[in-house]
């Protein structure tokens, strides 16, 4: 089967080997500055689809390829975290299968694992939805499921949900594909994530900014409005008034409304991660 597979992202290079895809051409998005040092860098699909022998097209736009991926006759295209919008003339010349990491149609758009998490969700999964126009609006022929750790970070999920996509994918592309119509009454979306997002607000209770501290881990991370990053915090008893950073017999916690937060493992703005004990002792309060 000739396929062109089309993403970006460390999920879409995990759906791709959980699926044992040997695509006719892989097309990520193109180099571009990544991390603290702000590193010209390929996307993680790119740099690993090189790795396994694939061929790689970095187009600025998907539509400057649409020649190349005619020429290969493909009877199926694939995407996964690609980042862009696809336009026609592809949407309407190619059957384009999306791996959607969410129950559809909850979760429609940019960061559905996050919001998943942070929105205390029970259970996520995968869903392969054709292509339209509209935002990850098109009908779904697959879905899978699985539960939501009630101690499972981004990294955790993210992984299992490529694992459980993998298996999918490669269970449809056999065929037949049976498109069924989402339920517009069930429509969520999942928002970008911001600068705003990642603050943990004292306002908010502190079961929410857990779940935001579980959501933003490792690849984002969440802060306290004092710019110290947060990489791993439960729900605390100890009492502490909202916004402020209390220490309790070792325990570093951060008042909430209601509620406190312990902040087991912190990194300094510019500083290594460390746990709170360390932290305690080198900073005090």
């Amino acid at each position: 089967m000739t396929l062109v597979y089309i993403g970006s992202s460390a999920f879409a290079l995990a759906v791709l080997d959980a699926a044992r895809l040997e695509p006719a051409l892989v097309i990520t998005r193109p180099p571009a500055p990544r991390g603290r040092g702000r590193r010209v860098e390929p996307t993680p699909l790119a740099a690993g689809a090189r790795e396994r022998g694939l061929q790689v097209r970095e187009p600025e736009r998907l539509e400057e390829v649409a020649g190349e991926i005619a020429a290969l006759a493909p009877e199926l295209l694939v995407l996964c975290a690609y980042g862009a919008l696809v336009r026609e003339p592809l949407l309407r010349d190619h059957e384009i299968l999306n791996v959607h990491p969410s129950l559809l149609p909850r979760w429609r758009g940019a960061a559905p694992i996050e919001r998943a998490i942070m929105a205390g969700d029970e259970r996520s999964g995968i869903s392969l939805m054709r292509l339209v126009a509209a935002l990850d609006a098109g009908p779904v022929c697959a879905v899978a499921s699985l539960a939501i750790g009630p101690r499972e970070d981004h990294g955790g999920l993210s992984a299992r949900l490529a694992a459980l996509g993998g298996e999918l994918l490669a269970a449809a592309l056999g065929g037949p594909r049976d498109y069924v119509r989402q339920d517009e009454a069930g429509v969520t979306y999942a928002e970008k994530i911001t600068a705003a997002d990642r603050v943990l607000d004292p306002g908010r209770p502190a079961v929410e900014l857990e779940r935001t501290v579980r959501a933003l881990h490792p690849h984002i991370g969440a802060r306290l409005p004092n710019g110290l990053g947060v990489l791993r915090a439960r729900v605390s008893d100890v009492a502490a008034p909202a916004g402020e950073l209390v220490a309790r017999d070792g325990r570093l916690c951060f008042g909430a409304s209601p509620g406190a937060l312990e902040l087991d493992w912190v990194a300094p703005a510019g500083g290594r991660p460390m746990d709170a004990a360390a932290y305690l002792r080198g900073h005090g309060l």
